[in-house]
């Protein structure tokens, strides 16, 4: 499966263990892009969660939007064990899409 006009959902992180967000997209890459340079206002610019800890490729948007609310719905911790299942370490997923690393 190739990334671009892929849908899926994503979850961004400030740092190991901070603020969360969750979110979806038919295009990831375009989407962090716009997460790192400031231009998507709001809660991710006003908390700096910029680092790509994780995320889901899905064969339709329906079923991606349908994992992102299930997602939201989901307690932190069950988001954090989520994370840790396949990166332990919080790597910035984004730097493997080709980004740089994040600024710290």
């Amino acid at each position: 499966m190739t990334l671009f006009r892929q849908p899926c959902v994503y979850i961004l992180a400030s740092k190991p263990y901070g603020t969360l967000y969750t979110g979806v997209t038919s295009d990831l890459v375009a989407r962090l892009w716009h997460h790192r340079n400031g231009e998507i206002a709001g809660f991710t610019s006003r908390y700096n969660v910029h680092r790509l800890v994780r995320y889901e490729l899905f064969g339709d948007m329906e079923h991606a939007i349908a994992r992102e609310k299930q997602l939201k719905r989901w307690h932190r911790q069950w988001k954090i064990n989520l994370i840790e299942s396949e990166n332990p370490d919080w790597h910035d997923l984004a730097i493997g899409l080709g980004f740089p690393p994040l600024a710290l």
